[in-house]
């Protein structure tokens, strides 16, 4: 008789995490579901830049709770699961973060996404590159370096009316946490090295 394995994947344990924190950020959230809010957010003046839709709450949850509601995010928000980061990312803060959507990891080469998923520590690395100390709004990203919670930095510029972090324009700026400040990007920002 032969017998037969079950294989538990790295996608299978990731969509648990993330069911896990779904149902987390469901507890620590108001149960109505009428509060949240969809709104359509314009893009910037670089025309190569998609509108990005977020579902905001009425009342601001953390910043995993945020990005859980604003539905573009599920990509990062395994990462940061299978990074451990969760719970500092709930923390008091406050935190700005740079949150690449799921269309920005699509555009990843496949092998270089891999890679990083593979190796806790420059998957940990990358993320928090993504994460700065303090609640900075887009009026408040002036121009020069900006230092990250990963201790390497990232540089802002400006263009126009865009705001751009390495180069990238924030898709949607300002989407406000509790406990800090999302802008949405449309490109993965890597970390130099």
């Amino acid at each position: 008789m032969n017998a037969t394995r079950s294989y538990v994947t790295l996608p299978i344990l990731r969509a648990l995490g993330l069911v896990v924190l779904l149902g987390s950020a469901a507890l620590a959230c108001s149960s109505d579901a009428a509060d949240g809010v969809t709104t359509a957010v314009e893009p910037s003046a670089d025309t190569s830049i998609a509108p990005t839709t977020v579902t905001i709450a009425a009342e601001p949850f953390d910043i995993v709770g945020t990005a859980l509601t604003a539905g573009v995010f599920t990509q990062l928000a395994g990462m940061v699961v299978d990074a451990g980061l969760t719970e500092t990312l709930r923390g008091e803060g406050p935190f700005t973060v740079f949150a690449p959507t799921n269309a920005a990891f699509a555009a990843l080469p496949p092998e270089a996404l891999h890679a990083v998923q593979d190796d806790p520590e420059t998957l940990a690395t990358v993320l928090t590159y993504h994460v700065v100390a303090g609640a900075l709004t887009a009026a408040d990203l002036k121009d020069g370096p900006l230092e990250t919670v990963s201790g390497l930095d990232l540089t802002v510029t400006h263009s126009g009316g865009d705001v751009l972090i390495n180069g990238v324009p924030i898709a949607a700026a300002d989407l406000i946490a509790s406990n800090g400040v999302i802008h949405v990007m449309g490109d993965v920002l890597l970390p130099p090295g």
